[in-house]
């Protein structure tokens, strides 16, 4: 699997995310503006109710912008162990440690991206193939890494 072109699509799936929540956040507060001018103070409790849409969305924006941001900090490099920027292949699934994505489609194939703060990439953290880590009470075997 090429770890690069892997990297180009989650970049890719967050730069659209992105830019929806950039233009959510415009047309929000383009119609904050609108109740602004046309509907006076009584209506107050609407201003600050978009207004706190808008603080969430910007909230998510950025949540967004850090994953990407951390999405650079991963060597396109193979690796022999599990850690940060490695594919790991257990009889449960493809899992890719670099941020937290949840599940995607890459070659045909289903890759769950976890961030390597989860509970799954901390107990197979350091691990190599065919050695078993246990996430509540479930035990996977790794079966390869690249």
């Amino acid at each position: 699997m090429n770890k690069s072109s892997l990297i180009d699509s989650i970049k890719s799936k967050l730069s659209e995310k992105i830019r929806n929540f950039e233009k959510l956040i415009a047309e929000t507060r383009e119609s904050n503006n609108d109740t602004k001018s046309s509907m006076g103070d009584k209506y107050e409790t609407g201003r600050e109710m978009l207004q706190q849409e808008i603080n969430n969305l910007q909230v998510q924006l950025n949540e967004v912008l850090r994953q990407q941001d951390f999405l650079k900090t991963i060597l396109i490099k193979p690796s022999d162990k599990a850690e940060k920027g490695a594919i790991v292949k257990t009889e449960k699934g493809l899992f890719f440690i670099s941020i937290s994505l949840g599940e995607i489609t890459f070659e045909n194939q289903k890759i769950i991206c976890i961030s390597p703060e989860s509970p799954l990439a901390k107990a197979m953290n350091g691990k190599i193939s065919e050695e078993s880590f246990s996430v509540n009470s479930i035990t996977q075997k790794i079966i390869s890494i690249e």
